[in-house]
C-alpha cells in the first residue's frame, strides 16, 4: 500500500532533491526520497541489532561451558 505525505521545506532543498533525483537516476523525488528512508531504516535496524549483539555478549549467560560449570560447582558446595 502506497500512501501520500506531503512536507514543506526550504526551496533551496527543494531544488537539491530534483537535482539528486535526477542525477541518481530516480523517476521522481519521491522515489528518491523514499529511497533515502529506506536506507535509514536498514541503519536504525543494523544499530539496534548491534545493540542487542552487546546486551548478548556482556550478558552473564554469555560464558563458556567451563565458566558456567565451575559455577554451578561452587553452588552446589
Amino acid at each position: 500500500m502506497t500512501t501520500t505525505m506531503n512536507i514543506s521545506m526550504p526551496d533551496s532543498l527543494k531544488s537539491f532533491i530534483d537535482e539528486r533525483a535526477k542525477s541518481r537516476g530516480f523517476g521522481s523525488n519521491s522515489e528518491y526520497l523514499s529511497d533515502l528512508v529506506r536506507k535509514d531504516e536498514i541503519e536504525s535496524a543494523k544499530e539496534q541489532l548491534r545493540g542487542l549483539i552487546e546486551q548478548g555478549l556482556n550478558s552473564p549467560l554469555n560464558r563458556t561451558w567451563d565458566e558456567l560449570k565451575s559455577d554451578l560447582l561452587q553452588r552446589t558446595k
